[in-house]
């Protein structure tokens, strides 16, 4: 039997020690994605607040790695709290009801011997009344509108017969009035009601309509409001020198293909002074934003996704700008693995929404701040795999100035 010579060995122990290095990266990686996918599922939604570090370290100080309690605090709390106490507001009692609701007076008067003084044997007059406000609710109720449209005709000729036109409506030989139509789609799209919780709603009034019909006469109303939707996109959202756009995933039902349910994208436009309009895309690419896009030139903030990419490039007149929550986003998933570092880098964008809530001209002293942690502690919060996804989202944005150009116009948001 051959002895391996001391070369084979240690090139035999180097091979074992790399593989050791990487099942436990793997390792570490693995536990890192169930730990944000147990959180996503079963932890708190929100992202406001930032951990309590150890008493003695403060954010914008290095420090080593020590451990950092489970409370969080929320950092709109941590600024209210620091106003002087003359400055808050005291609780103003019970609001007052609307003054244009109907209101219906109901006068209870004592009984007519009440108000016949024993003394005097005399009739009691009115000298003064107390008004107690009750607030209650009167149930929607369906209502018939029958529309007689009398025929006219000569009484000898018989002819020449005449009738009034029937006004216009919404669908038409279609029976929903329009008040019906837009407590359809309100309840639907605004109060998140699906159809057919509205059918049962419908059907307990004694009314049967279907969920089928409920969603053609969402469609229905959709082609209505298209030509709306257009002018405002063209003569409001297009105006606007700066558009925030996002997108979300919706399931959407496809009966003429398995499966049925798809996945959809829901883009959302904001213009400057709050305009909103969306659209529809069934994938998450470049086609959507650019036909949206096409032929507008201003400020774009939105994420790092690729599908705006395309859009930077073919359109150079579209300057982008860069979404503050993303990044942070990223630093509040990596806490578990890097507290310190993540919690440091939480607390200088903190000093960002800060700032912006109060509405301050100080913005200048973040950047500075943020520029210096930048280049301090960029090898610290890249120890760790998910901090250093963090801080590489941050480095491709920072490098081309994409998040610091909000600062150009107060009224831009960070996000």
């Amino acid at each position: 039997m051959a002895v391996a010579s001391g070369a084979e060995t240690q090139a035999v122990l180097d091979e074992l020690s790399n593989e050791i290095d990487r099942l436990n990266k793997e390792n570490a990686a693995l536990r890192q994605r169930v730990q944000l996918l147990t959180h996503r599922l079963f932890g708190r939604r929100s992202e406001k607040g930032l951990p309590v570090i150890e008493q003695g370290v403060l954010p914008l100080e290095p420090a080593a790695a020590g451990p950092v309690q489970a409370e969080t605090t929320d950092e709109s709390q941590q600024y209210e709290t620091s106003q002087p106490a003359s400055l808050r507001r005291h609780h103003p009692g019970r609001r007052r009801l609307p003054v244009d609701l109907p209101r219906e007076r109901i006068e209870v008067v004592p009984p007519a011997s009440a108000r016949h003084c024993t003394n005097c044997d005399t009739a009691k007059v009115r000298i003064g009344a107390d008004i107690t406000e009750e607030l209650d609710y009167v149930p929607a109720s369906f209502v018939i509108r029958e529309y007689v449209r009398p025929k006219y005709a000569c009484g000898r000729c018989q002819q020449g017969v005449v009738q009034a036109v029937l006004p216009a409506r919404p669908i038409e030989k279609g029976r929903p009035g329009p008040g019906l139509l837009a407590h359809v789609v309100s309840s639907k799209y605004t109060d998140h009601l699906p159809l057919y919780r509205l059918e049962q709603i419908f059907a307990r009034h004694g009314v049967q309509i279907t969920r089928r019909t409920l969603s053609e006469w969402n469609g229905a109303v959709a082609d209505l409001l298209e030509p709306i939707v257009r002018v405002m996109h063209r003569e409001q959202v297009r105006r606007s020198p700066w558009i925030q756009c996002d997108d979300t995933t919706l399931d959407v039902q496809d009966p003429s293909r398995a499966p049925e349910i798809r996945t959809g994208h829901l883009w959302v436009y904001r213009g400057e002074l709050g305009e909103v309009v969306y659209d529809f895309t069934w994938s998450r690419n470049r086609d959507g934003p650019l036909r949206m896009l096409a032929g507008w030139r201003g400020y774009l903030q939105v994420d790092a996704a690729p599908a705006y990419d395309e859009v930077f490039a073919q359109h150079p007149e579209i300057i982008e700008v860069g979404c503050m929550a993303h990044a942070r986003r990223y630093f509040k998933e990596a806490l578990p693995t890097a507290a310190v570092p993540c919690a440091q880098a939480l607390a200088l964008i903190g000093q960002l929404y800060r700032i912006e809530r109060a509405e301050s001209v100080g913005n200048f002293v973040f950047v500075s701040h943020t520029k210096k942690a930048h280049k301090g502690r960029r090898k610290v919060w890249q120890r760790s795999g998910k901090s250093g996804l963090a801080m590489r989202y941050w480095t491709s944005y920072w490098r081309g100035g994409n998040r610091r150009r909000y600062l150009r116009a107060g009224v831009w948001s960070t996000n």
